[in-house]
């Protein structure tokens, strides 16, 4: 039996994929007996096949990843040719395929950021970019958000702000700050303007507090993703960037989620006016296809070892053939338009019929908000105090889009609409149906 659209065979006899999942594979973030996982075959562009032979519409990309859609042919090309020519080589030597992805994601970056680090991830990103800061300054605190996820390894699972960080707080030298999000202020503000304003003076307050002459860094994502889409008020990004120039403190950007498309920009800096000190990227600059991230560096930070030993390496940095999936997802990207896509689909067709079930469906939905393909539909179950909708009626809204055909990402009261910076406006159609229908039977 083959599924439709790919060409991967389901094998006859012997255990399925999911009875070697329950059997063998350990699940991230979950109680490992309740779990029930999709059996995902095969996919293109923006849809998934499980193996019963379903078709899901991907609104998910996956872990908020696959900007380029599935199985873009000149990605896996790309990917097959180098495998063909070189299938890994040490970090240590210059090869053609990592040069020509440091290359091509600096073409993206600020002025002056033409240095790159490579890591395996984004979370080993966020680590090497604080242990830049760190050495850079001297200094040891790095001040995130309280609404964050920057990774699961040491330094980055404690920079993060949510339950994920209560179990393994190992790391030093980490502070929390809250940051904009209006419609759940934590600063009794009214206005964009407001929320701004307090939002800056609060951080400024927690730098202050920690002692300047201790913080290294203020870390925060650029837009925040996991946390609900939490795009940030007109002149956040740049006060914290002039907080941080007035404390010495650099500005690191997590652009793990948000760069390279999402936001229907190159990299989601590019909407707010503020040029960070290292930006950290991942997932989206190849959409997953083989694990990679990294950090982009400013040239002061660069100089800085110029003469002195950067102290962090990894056997896979630069791995061959993940720069090569890089280099082909960028010049995809490019010669298809497919960040402007995602651009205008997100003005003209998913913000538009976003904010049109959120006045059908007023009894739910709290709020709407996002760029590009990057959306949030926060749902409530009290309109008036914007009490949550609980855990159970969201685990039957993801259980109700998959049964209809949509896969969404669900994220506590969320539903994170996230699909591929690809997505068609007919495809932008065809998942809001199904949501529409949906959020009509959540009463």
């Amino acid at each position: 039996m083959t599924q439709p659209g790919t060409e991967v065979p389901v094998p006859p006899g012997g255990p399925s994929a999911l009875e070697l999942d329950r059997a063998h594979v350990v699940h991230s973030w979950s109680a490992q007996g309740s779990l029930d996982p999709l059996t995902i075959v095969g996919g293109k562009g923006c849809e998934l096949y499980d193996d019963a032979g379903r078709v899901l519409l991907d609104f998910s990309s996956q872990m908020v990843n696959t900007n380029i859609g599935h199985q873009h042919p000149a990605v896996v090309e790309g990917i097959v040719a180098q495998a063909r020519t070189l299938a890994t080589v040490a970090p240590g030597h210059a090869n053609l395929a990592r040069g020509q992805a440091a290359h091509l994601i600096a073409q993206r970056a600020p002025e002056g950021f033409e240095k790159v680090f490579f890591t395996n991830g984004g979370a080993d990103a966020i680590e090497n970019a604080i242990r830049m800061a760190r050495l850079v300054t001297g200094r040891d605190k790095v001040v995130s958000s309280y609404r964050s996820y920057h990774g699961n390894t040491g330094a980055a699972i404690v920079a993060t702000g949510d339950w994920r960080r209560m179990p393994n707080e190992f790391a030093r030298g980490h502070v929390h700050a809250f940051t904009p999000y209006l419609f759940r202020s934590e600063f009794h503000a009214t206005t964009p303007e407001e929320e701004c304003e307090r939002a800056l003076r609060h951080l400024e307050r927690v730098i202050v507090a920690e002692g300047p002459q201790t913080v290294a860094a203020v870390l925060l994502e650029t837009v925040p993703g996991t946390a609900g889409v939490l795009v940030p008020p007109p002149g956040y990004l740049p006060g914290v960037r002039e907080i941080c120039d007035r404390h010495g403190v650099l500005l690191i950007l997590d652009e793990v989620m948000a760069g390279f498309g999402r936001t229907g920009a190159w990299l989601a800096l590019d909407h707010f006016d503020v040029r960070p000190d290292l930006i950290t990227f991942a997932k989206g600059v190849n959409s997953g296809y083989v694990p990679v991230g990294g950090v982009i560096i400013s040239e002061p930070v660069a100089e800085h070892f110029t003469d002195r030993v950067f102290p962090g390496g990894l056997t896979y940095s630069g791995h061959p053939l993940a720069a090569a999936s890089i280099v082909a997802a960028l010049t995809a990207m490019e010669d298809e338009g497919i960040v402007d896509n995602a651009r205008r689909v997100g003005q003209e067709a998913l913000g538009p019929g976003l904010r049109r079930l959120a006045e059908d469906h007023a009894d739910v939905v709290g709020e709407v908000r996002g760029l590009g393909v990057f959306w949030a539909v926060e749902l409530v179950a009290d309109r008036d105090t914007r009490e949550p909708l609980g855990a159970a009626d969201m685990a039957r809204v993801k259980a109700a889009c998959i049964e209809r055909g949509l896969l969404p990402f669900v994220a506590e009261n969320r539903i994170h609409v996230v699909p591929p910076c690809i997505v068609t406006d007919a495809e932008v159609e065809r998942g809001l149906a199904i949501l529409d229908e949906v959020l009509a039977s959540v009463r």
